[in-house]
């Protein structure tokens, strides 16, 4: 059995924490959510890194086997220090702007992300990587994880934000849009609602869990006895709250897990 490690700057990440239960239930979870600082994307780059290696660092010395770094403004800005100071399996996560690319009928793609995650240098260059005549509409989502972090992924509110921030996408054209942050999966009925149904959702939680699973096949053995493994939610915030927000957002049956949720620091 591996201990895995998913960490975000909120309630995001559960996304990825969703699928990788769907797909690896019998691995054992941390989830670490800092929602004191939530959200990245409005950080400094120094204070992103500094802050995301503090917190893998932490879920390191919990045991962990492999850590997720479950927020795209993370993986931006600090997968690359984070891989070279800690020695286990660390997967993190990208706008799937290449599979966009490649399943866009008219070539004309809208990214959804934070700000952070559309400047970042990562970012860029992936996007130079792609054929030249693939448009990309690049929306920053300012103010929706806010709301999200907040419980308020349904609301009017949520609602009418999201509508403004998808407008120069819609009016582009795009068919294809890119969910560029592991918050945005949880608006998946509001754009459905702006959108419509043709239009196609990227999102890459299963290659990131499909990634993750490549990482552990080392750590496999034979004869485990457990078909669920046990889940321990640490928010930097509020326990509470994420554990609320976990039954809520997650379609995981988490009733088959063994569940707590803690403060940071205040166990292990």
């Amino acid at each position: 059995m591996a201990l895995i490690g998913v960490f975000d700057s909120g309630v995001g990440g559960l996304s990825i924490l969703d699928e990788a239960l769907r797909q690896l239930p019998e691995h054992d979870y941390i989830y670490l959510a800092d929602s004191a600082n939530a959200p990245y994307g409005e950080k400094s780059s120094d204070w992103i890194a500094a802050r995301s290696l503090e917190l893998c660092r932490h879920l390191a010395s919990q045991g962990c086997d492999a850590i997720v770094v479950a927020c795209n403004t993370a993986t931006a800005e600090a997968i690359k220090q984070i891989r070279e100071t800690l020695s286990i399996p660390i997967i993190g996560v990208e706008p799937g702007i290449k599979p966009a690319a490649m399943q866009s009928h008219n070539n004309i793609v809208g990214v959804l992300a934070t700000e952070a995650t559309l400047k970042s240098d990562k970012f860029n260059a992936l996007l130079n990587t792609l054929p030249n005549n693939c448009q990309f509409i690049k929306q920053a989502g300012a103010g929706l994880v806010p709301l999200i972090e907040s419980g308020k992924a349904d609301s009017e509110e949520t609602l009418e934000l999201l509508a403004k921030h998808l407008e120069p996408i819609q009016d582009a054209g795009a068919d294809t849009l890119v969910l560029g942050c592991t918050h945005y999966p949880f608006l998946r009925k509001s754009i459905r609602k702006l959108l419509g149904e043709s239009i196609t959702l990227i999102d890459t939680s299963d290659a990131v869990v499909r990634q993750l699973k490549r990482q552990l096949e080392p750590l496999q053995k034979e004869g485990w006895l457990k078909n669920y493994g046990s889940v321990l939610l640490l928010s930097s915030k509020d326990d509470a709250s994420l554990l609320q927000m976990a039954q809520e957002l997650m379609s995981a049956d988490l009733s088959l897990h063994s569940v707590e949720a803690h403060i940071l620091g205040k166990t292990r």
